[in-house]
């Protein structure tokens, strides 16, 4: 039997949209935000979706309940699927992160999988404690399609586990765009196959490109193909 899981990124956030580093601090959505969650709402609306998981941050569970709302059912809370947290880093844009801490922000760049800023998770700590609640909820519901709301960088390194991927370049070769649907069918726990990624045909006509996020490798090899 199939267990097909559709993984969401929540919506727009008022600092998501500034870029700045704001995985652990709880924003609630934006108007844009409440918006898209809608628009995939409706796209969702007659899909036989039996449970619906989510973090305990603001804007995660504000998405699922608005996705959870046509099928009358409430978003189940799991911490462990929580954004990625930046330590001091938080709220602050990259250049600002750049001048304050250049060493720091340097060894990230480099390998954000295993390096964290001070006070702050690495993309490991990330993947060990959100890997175990998929799991957990692929063998809770064998079979059946389940949603899962969750967070830019979890949801990448989730797929960079599930699919056998270098999770090291996770920031690079993945996008999350706001209120995304990924879809996974599972046979079993551990092996899954990607059937969707990063769609967000609910409320854009065309795949958006990609833009400056973050990522000084990206910005370079953009610059260079010009």
């Amino acid at each position: 039997m199939t267990t097909r899981l559709y993984l969401i990124r929540h919506g727009a956030t008022q600092l998501s949209s500034e870029d700045r580093f704001s995985g652990g601090t709880d924003v609630e959505l934006s108007d844009e935000g409440r918006w898209q969650a809608a628009q995939l709402a409706d796209r969702l609306a007659h899909d036989k979706i039996c449970a619906i998981y989510c973090s305990q941050m603001h804007r995660t569970i504000e998405t699922a309940e608005i996705i959870g709302a046509p099928h009358r059912i409430a978003p189940i809370r799991r911490d462990s699927l929580r954004e990625i947290h930046h330590g001091h880093w938080e709220t602050l844009r990259r250049s600002e992160v750049e001048e304050q801490f250049p060493e720091e922000y340097a060894e990230w760049q480099m390998d954000p999988f295993t390096f964290a800023p001070e006070g702050g998770e690495s993309g490991l700590i990330v993947m060990a404690r959100a890997l175990p609640v998929i799991r957990e909820i692929v063998v809770a519901h064998v079979g059946e399609t389940v949603a899962v709301v969750s967070h830019k960088a979890t949801i990448r390194l989730i797929l960079s586990s599930l699919l056998g991927f270098d999770a090291r370049g996770y920031r690079d070769r993945l996008e999350q765009s706001p209120c995304c649907l990924n879809i996974l069918d599972f046979k079993d726990p551990v092996r899954a196959r990607l059937m969707l990624f990063n769609d967000v045909s609910h409320y854009v006509d065309q795949p958006p490109y990609s833009e400056r996020r973050l990522s000084k490798w990206w910005d370079s090899t953009a610059a260079g193909s010009k």
